[in-house]
């Protein structure tokens, strides 16, 4: 078994962190997804797939891997740069703003 553990992104809609400090394990699908001719469902014979884990720490998440004898792929999520800064909107008329303001 494969499988992958990360740190969820924060969704687009979202401006806070919340359901993001949690590291998944999420198994690697083992066998392709087929078409019922019938209905034209998506279906697997595959039920990993549909499994994912949500651990408190990424050691955590590595220690039951380990344990369960699980080939992972670890992946570092992303950190947010730390020069952006809040601004106000008055701030776009500044008059030593840098550029001209245009719409």
């Amino acid at each position: 078994m494969r499988a992958r553990i990360y740190q969820p992104a924060r969704n687009a809609m979202q401006s806070g962190v919340a359901k993001t400090r949690q590291w998944v394990l999420e198994f690697a699908p083992s066998s392709p997804r087929e078409v019922d001719p019938l209905m034209g469902w998506t279906s697997s014979e595959d039920t990993q797939a549909q499994v994912r884990l949500k651990f408190d720490s990424k050691e955590a998440a590595l220690e039951y891997a380990r344990d369960h004898g699980i080939e992972t792929t670890v992946i570092d999520p992303k950190r947010r740069q730390p020069n952006i800064r809040p601004r106000g909107y008055a701030e776009n008329f500044a008059v030593n703003r840098r550029g001209p303001w245009t719409h």
